[in-house]
């Protein structure tokens, strides 16, 4: 799977976070503004780029960026370590977006986080590994996360919803104490504002011995980039670090976008961090 966010998808995501003009970037790349358009329009650089001064102008790590430019894509993880894990992929618009679903091997109990566009897929899941859905976890309620929401609600009238949002009744609402059991699972969560302004992270854990924590964090990263966050950027990145990217390195980090990647990754790799 590509990434999210092509080389000019995050140039023009950081420039915007950091309210750089078009030209100032232009110059700082090495580029002519025509180029330069076309670089965030394509990902695609008309001649080499000057890392070293575009990266610290538009707070991005011109190593990581450069990276990503000769095409680092994260480690694709060996999933049989987590046999009770499931990323649901749905498209409409032109837009693919991932939702998750997790489950408790002996008592067949499944929570689900976010729910993409169409919630058949998700009851397909469940109806072949029969399973009794009691929690739906939402990380933020834009559109694509949430579209499925209503054809859940109306499968399963009693399940327990969780989420930031603050139109949500508060025994909704997610708690910063929360810990939620899923049979020998154990769900906690984190604020992680700035793409959205209800943004939530959940970790799950308990799954074996062998499997390490996932993160399922909506928009707040992807795969060597992040969430756009025009008016919130230094907010959005200072939750990324000191909420997802402080988990262990083998964190399984689950978006709403790309591939999967895990922390460790993220650290070594994002320009953003």
């Amino acid at each position: 799977m590509n990434l999210e966010d092509h080389l000019g998808d995050i140039i023009r995501k950081a420039r915007l976070m950091t309210n750089v003009t078009p030209e100032a970037a232009a110059q700082a790349a090495g580029l002519t503004t025509e180029e330069y358009a076309t670089l965030e329009d394509s990902g695609k650089p008309p001649r080499p780029l000057k890392f070293q001064t575009l990266g610290p102008l538009i707070e991005l790590d011109p190593v990581k960026l450069e990276g990503i430019a000769k095409g680092w894509l994260p480690e694709p993880p060996d999933l049989s370590v987590w046999p009770e894990f499931r990323q649901v992929t749905t498209n409409a618009n032109g837009m693919d977006v991932h939702c998750y679903l997790v489950w408790d091997a002996v008592t067949r109990e499944a929570a689900l986080f976010d729910t993409g566009w169409d919630a058949a897929p998700v009851f397909q899941l469940l109806d072949e590994n029969r399973l009794q859905l009691k929690h739906l976890f939402i990380t933020h309620t834009h559109e694509d996360h949430v579209a499925g929401l209503t054809a859940i609600k109306e499968k399963f009238p009693k399940i327990f919803l969780h989420t930031n949002a603050k139109t949500a009744p508060p025994q909704h609402r997610n708690r910063a104490n929360d810990f939620i059991h899923l049979g020998s699972l154990r769900i906690t969560n984190r604020d992680t504002p700035g793409h959205a302004e209800d943004g939530v992270t959940y970790n799950v854990g308990g799954f074996s011995e062998d499997a390490p924590n996932l993160a399922i964090v909506g928009d707040a990263i992807f795969a060597g980039s992040m969430g756009g966050a025009k008016l919130f950027g230094p907010l959005a990145k200072q939750k990324v670090r000191d909420q997802i990217l402080t988990w262990p390195a083998n964190t399984l980090i689950c978006p709403g976008h790309g591939p999967l990647t895990t922390v460790g990754q993220e650290r070594a790799h994002n320009p953003f961090f």
